[in-house]
């Protein structure tokens, strides 16, 4: 074997050939935020109304054996040993009695959901009519409705001391705005804040499958529910939910779970969500999603519309809510 230099070609055309004809470079596909979207979807699906009756007839056939059971159980207890049975009896009213307290509870929640949005809708259709009467009527309900908090008490002092010098009815809602729900405003942000904070680093730091999705449904139904508490709508189990349901609903509808490039904009710049690591990367876009949704919950559980000057900003809430926990990473 001859010794010595070797010549390499590498401008043949063969070389050449083979470059050009090489597989184009895959595109990495961002995240998409798959845990928020798919708690969005699955607290906005309807059941069906064959699901309904089974459920309804398995509650209320449940229900009856739970009741027969324990009547037989109670009765025989007092044959055997009366003193026995009558403390088991006295157990078992006293159950029923803490049982329609909480089915009380539950419907007073629900109406005052109910009062909230009909504040809401009074207010929109004031606002379209400029109905200066009608806007009185609002801010008085308004007034009224706060009554027992403490801690809007100036607002609400301001606002009866100044009301009386508005002639517009959009100036005079703007003006319990400005008195009695920025403050709230500001509480309730800090709330979908925290939020968006606690699904964006258990997405990042938890590999489990499904723990994701679990942690982003459960922050959400704890943010919509303290929302709407900040805003007086204290909403009980079945209160929560349909309040919830209606929030995912809206998300669904107008297509606000879709992510884009701009999703994460304020904080990131530009289209760098594709650079990131993907867990990381889907940490950001669900806890981005989560800061939708809990502007969607301010939006529906205030008893005013936003108006211009006071409608929060999702992109920064997002820029409050994750700039931290970015910079830190």
């Amino acid at each position: 074997m001859a010794k010595g230099p070797v010549l390499i070609d590498l401008d043949t055309e063969e070389s050449a050939a083979d470059v050009a004809q090489a597989p184009p470079v895959p595109d990495i596909e961002p995240p998409q935020g798959q845990a928020m979207q798919a708690a969005a979807r699955l607290a906005a699906r309807k059941p069906s109304v064959l699901s309904r009756w089974f459920w309804g007839l398995a509650l209320a056939v449940i229900g009856a054996v739970v009741s027969v059971a324990a009547w037989d159980f109670a009765t025989s207890l007092l044959l055997r040993s009366p003193i026995l049975g009558w403390a088991v009896t006295g157990l078992i009213g006293a159950l029923v009695l803490v049982a329609l307290i909480i089915a009380l509870r539950e419907l007073a929640a629900i109406g005052r959901l109910s009062r909230v949005d009909g504040m809401r809708r009074a207010a929109d259709a004031a606002l379209a009519e400029g109905d200066l009467a009608q806007a009185r009527t609002v801010t008085n309900r308004l007034i009224a409705f706060y009554k027992g908090r403490e801690e809007t008490r100036w607002g609400r002092d301001r606002l009866a001391e100044r009301m009386g010098e508005q002639f517009d009815a959009s100036t005079l809602l703007t003006l319990a705005e400005d008195e009695l729900l920025a403050p709230l405003d500001a509480a309730a942000s800090r709330e979908v804040e925290a939020a968006a904070r606690q699904v964006a680093t258990v997405t990042a730091l938890v590999p489990l499958a499904l723990a994701d999705v679990v942690t982003a449904l459960a922050a959400s139904l704890r943010m919509i529910r303290r929302v709407a508490e900040i805003y007086g709508g204290r909403a009980g189990f079945l209160g929560s939910w349909r309040l919830t349901r209606a929030v995912f609903v809206h998300l669904v509808a107008t297509g606000a779970v879709a992510v884009g490039d701009d999703l994460l904009e304020p904080i990131l710049g530009g289209s760098i969500l594709s650079k990131l690591s993907r867990r990381f990367g889907e940490g950001l876009v669900n806890g981005a999603l989560s800061a939708r949704v809990g502007v969607a919950a301010m939006e529906v559980c205030r008893p005013l519309p936003f108006s211009d000057r006071h409608k929060p900003s999702t992109r920064g809430m997002i820029k409050r809510a994750l700039s931290g926990l970015f910079s830190k990473t």
